[in-house]
């Protein structure tokens, strides 16, 4: 599977979106399941499926659907 959609499956299933949902709109607290447990449900399950561990800003700078690609990027994901 390409990371692209790994990426999105993330949000899909963390957050039981569809995938028209995803957008750059998407920013943490615009749904009521990106809320702080969300959020490290959705970091664990980036982390696992990329075989990353994200630093503390990082995972506190996600703060958007469109940042956590910059972010994701740093770790050496391509896109």
């Amino acid at each position: 599977m390409e990371n692209k959609k790994k990426y999105d499956n993330a949000f899909i299933e963390s957050f039981s979106l569809t995938e028209s949902a995803l957008d750059n709109n998407l920013e943490y607290n615009s749904i009521p399941e990106w809320d702080s447990v969300g959020h490290m449900n959705l970091i664990a399950s980036l982390e696992e499926e990329f075989k990353i561990t994200m630093d503390i800003d990082d995972i506190i700078g996600f703060s958007s659907y469109k940042k956590g690609l910059e972010l994701v990027t740093k770790y050496g994901v391509q896109f």
